[in-house]
């Protein structure tokens, strides 16, 4: 069995739904709290792959827009200032092997487990 992993940030309530959620399924996932041990660029490519999403789908809009940070849609751009200020990534992320999944709802993670 593949081991799970969650982007957890413990100050959101979807993301402590999500991680009880996978406790509630057995499971006792691998916790990456995100803003203390943000991912590189390379990190983020691979999420964005398992999520089968675009970088500006995992952007948080307002917490971006706070940054005061100049819009832009290249996803290298988007890549590097989600590296740079991880507080602006969409979250939970929930990753088990090659599939990922936001945990937005929470229910949505039971369709990699």
């Amino acid at each position: 069995m593949s081991s799970v992993t969650i982007y957890h940030n413990p100050r959101c309530t979807k993301s402590r739904q999500t991680l009880t959620l996978l406790n509630e399924q057995g499971i006792e996932p691998t916790v990456i709290e995100y803003l203390k041990s943000p991912p590189d660029e390379a990190t983020i490519r691979a999420l964005l792959k398992k999520l089968g999403i675009e970088a500006e789908q995992l952007i948080r809009r307002k917490e971006y827009a706070a940054l005061g940070l100049p819009d832009s849609n290249d996803p290298q751009v988007l890549i590097a200032r989600m590296a740079a200020h991880p507080e602006i990534i969409e979250r939970p992320i929930v990753v088990k092997g090659s599939k990922a999944r936001l945990g937005r709802p929470p229910e949505q993670v039971l369709e990699i487990l």
